[in-house]
């Protein structure tokens, strides 16, 4: 299987000049914990995760001090510049280890250096479901068939 048959292809993005608030909007409204970078044409620029925004999240401050500095930092002050990312063409098995070996949540998926989607481990958990689906109704049938 390659990444191109388990990717989001409809990614929310950024852009590097969006306030840090938005992020963190984005996020909560659409419970998301990655956020690709782009610049126009959905050039790959950057990534925000949650962690990034709780590290930055000047928490020792009063919330309404919070929000004000949220309102005024920009994502590209904390949005990671280098990031790894994977081909539509890229096997599924090479994405999972490099995801598993880096503690990577997702891996923005980057076609002659455009955003084309973007691999979640949820995109895992639901083929995870989905299998486990299938091989309790493939085992139920075999089960039924041998009773028979």
């Amino acid at each position: 299987m390659k990444v191109a048959q388990l990717m989001s292809r409809e990614v929310v993005t950024l852009g590097a000049d969006d306030p840090l608030i938005t992020a963190e909007e984005l996020m909560g409204l659409r419970r998301f914990r990655h956020l690709p970078v782009v610049e126009p044409g959905d050039k790959l620029v950057g990534l925000v995760t949650h962690k990034d925004i709780i590290r930055s999240s000047f928490a020792h401050a009063p919330r309404t001090e919070q929000l004000v500095a949220k309102a005024r930092t920009r994502v590209r002050e904390i949005m990671r510049k280098r990031v790894a990312t994977v081909s539509p063409d890229t096997d599924l098995t090479v994405a999972a280890q490099m995801m598993v070996e880096h503690k990577y949540g997702c891996l923005p998926v980057v076609e002659d250096g455009t955003l084309v989607g973007i691999l979640t481990e949820a995109d895992f958990l639901y083929m995870v479901k989905s299998l486990l689906e299938n091989a309790d109704a493939t085992l139920m049938a075999a089960v039924e068939a041998s009773l028979k």
